[in-house]
Formats: C-alpha cells, structure tokens, sequence
C-alpha cells in the first residue's frame, strides 16, 4: 500500500479510537486556541491513576548513560517520545501512553538521568544537570533505538528539554507537545531578578543552593518532593500509592546530585562540562521553535511557570495554545491525560 494512503489510515483510525473512547466516557472541560485553524481537541472524563504500571521495562545503553524507559505499543508505528519533569518520572504517562498506543503509536518514556532505573556507565562521569546535557542524553538515546525522528512531548524539565530538541535538531523532531510552552534559558538571564511574588514561588531553587538545602533534600526528598505535587497541583487529590509508585525513582543513587547541580547551574552558581557550552552558547539566544506544536497549560498550575502570551512568537511554525480547565496543575499528562493525548494526535496532522 502506497505511504500516503497508509498515512492517511493510520490517522483515521487514530482519531476514530480516540472518538469511540470518548463517547464511552463522556465529554467535560474547554480548551483555547491560538490558531483558528487547529482543530478542536476532545475531551472527556478519565480519572488519573486508572492504569498502574507499565510491566516490564527495558534497559538500553545510549551516550554516557544505561537508559531505563517503558515502551507501549508496536515497534513499527510512528515513534513518540515522551519525558517527565521534577520531581515526577514515567508514571506521569501510564494513562497517556496506552491511549496513544491503541491510536497507533509507539510510544517511549525514558527516566531522565538521575531517576529510577537509568544510570550513568561510569562512576568518572560528573553528574551534570544542565539542560543541554540532559536534551544531548535524549538524541542519544533515539540514535540507541534506532529513531531518526519522533513526536515530543513533555512537562517541566521534559518540556524544556524537548524545546531544547525541537530547536536545535529540529530534523529529530516530527512535532512537538509542550506543557507550559517555551521554557529555554540560560543562567545569564536568570540573573534578572523577578518581582517578589515569582521569587518566592520559586523558593525552593534557593533553598538547593545551599549546603544546607543540599543536606534537606538528600535526608527529605521523599517528604520535600510531596510537598511540591501538592503545591504545584492543589487541585489534584492523588492518593499515597500515586505518589510512592514515583517516589520510588527518587531513590536513584544520581538523584540528589543532579537535581541539586540543575538548580545551582541555573543560576549561575556551578559550571556547567566545557563539551556543552556551544549548545548552551545557542540557547542563551532564545532560538526560535518551527516545527507543529501545541502548547497546553493547566487552569490550576501552581508550579511557576511563564504566561502564555510571553512566548507564542517563538513558536515559528503552525502553532495552538490551550488551556485544559477543570482544576489541571503542573503535572498535567496525570492529571489529565486523555487531553495530553489528544494533542499529541492533533499536533501529528499539522
């Protein structure tokens, strides 16, 4: 069969499974665009937390890294990569990822460097969070699985860090899905203080560059990283078994040191590895996005994160913004996943 109609069925059933699903469940909550052109997503009632676990999961060598990463649905379908952010891991898409597979995707989440199973190869390698580095682990990775090219999406770090793919090896990147939009920086422009309000919101970046932060959160990161999905989603009533099936990734031997090194490197209070600086020389430019995207944002976000209309021009290429109401926070592919989902498949038709 030609490509082309291949392509075209595949998309039909994607939206046709996606639709039967939502009849099933019925339709709740709104979205916003920017483009009158994109389509509607839908959306429908689907409760966090209605899948456990992904099996088993798989190990594989890439970069500097042993990489673990849950992968569902089958190898030969459209590839999409999905990462997680702080202080959350793969399970933020254990209800997105089985959505997407039964809509025709071969959908990956790795645990970024410092969570669950991954681990770097040697004990020489410096514990580096810095977000270059963490986008350089990704390209590895796909070359790892043998991936030219992928739809992204993310949240948090996994947001910045897919921004950073879409970027810079925009050949790598099919589309994108990001959750709070642009988020690209350098510990240059960091240096611009914020109104009091957005400092404090961002207290705990403080709080880590210190030793004695440093000490906390090694001796609190369970109860400390608690409390920031309660703050960041205060809308979200997720229940113990939800938060310690995460939690579990916390206990990675690298965690502490580079979650510590990301928020000091940010600021400009640690270096960063001499092999990054031209990627970082790059980014501290604010390059522009100009592959599909949609850009989505919780209506209870509690988490900083940047107003929407600070950063839609640098999306270049067809770009949509919406907001998923219902009292969605930061962890948004959890809490709501079926709308996570829906842009993924809508953003592949662009």
């Amino acid at each position: 069969m030609p490509e082309k109609i291949n392509y075209q069925r595949r998309r039909f059933l994607a939206t046709a499974a996606m639709t039967i699903a939502t009849t099933q469940l019925g339709v709740f909550g709104s979205a916003t665009a920017q483009s009158s052109k994109t389509k509607p997503a839908v959306l429908s009632t689907i409760k966090s937390g209605t899948n456990k676990s992904f099996g088993s999961l798989k190990q594989i060598d890439a970069g500097v890294l042993n990489v673990g990463y849950a992968e569902v649905g089958s190898a030969n379908r459209r590839p999409v990569i999905l990462l997680h952010g702080w202080p959350y891991d793969i399970h933020s898409y254990v209800d997105v990822a089985p959505l997407l597979a039964s809509a025709g995707y071969r959908v990956i989440i790795p645990y970024l460097r410092g969570y669950g199973m991954t681990s770097f190869l040697s004990s020489e390698t410096f514990r580096n969070g810095q977000q270059s580095a963490i986008a350089v682990d990704i390209i590895a990775l796909m070359d790892a699985l043998g991936i030219k090219k992928a739809i992204l999406g993310g949240f948090d770090w996994g947001a910045r860090t897919a921004n950073i793919i879409a970027a810079l090896w925009p050949e790598r990147c099919q589309a994108l899905v990001s959750v709070s939009g642009y988020l690209i920086g350098s510990p240059e422009a960091n240096k611009m203080p914020l109104p009091p309000q957005a400092e404090l919101e961002w207290w705990y970046q403080f709080y880590f560059a210190t030793e004695r932060g440093r000490i906390g959160y090694e001796k609190y990161r369970h109860d400390f990283n608690k409390l920031i999905w309660r703050l960041a989603s205060p809308q979200w009533h997720f229940d113990d078994a939800t938060f310690e099936r995460s939690a579990a990734s916390f206990n990675n031997p690298d965690h502490v040191s580079v979650v510590i090194h990301n928020y000091r490197w940010r600021l400009g209070l640690t270096e960063g590895e001499p092999q990054y600086d031209n990627l970082e020389k790059r980014l501290a430019q604010a390059p522009a996005i100009a592959i599909p995207t949609i850009t989505l944002e919780g209506d209870a976000n509690g988490a900083p994160h940047p107003d929407a209309n600070s950063y839609a021009k640098k999306f270049s290429g067809r770009y949509s913004h919406r907001v998923i109401k219902g009292g969605v926070g930061h962890n948004l592919p959890q809490e709501a996943p079926r709308e996570f989902a829906q842009a993924v498949i809508e953003v592949d038709d662009y």
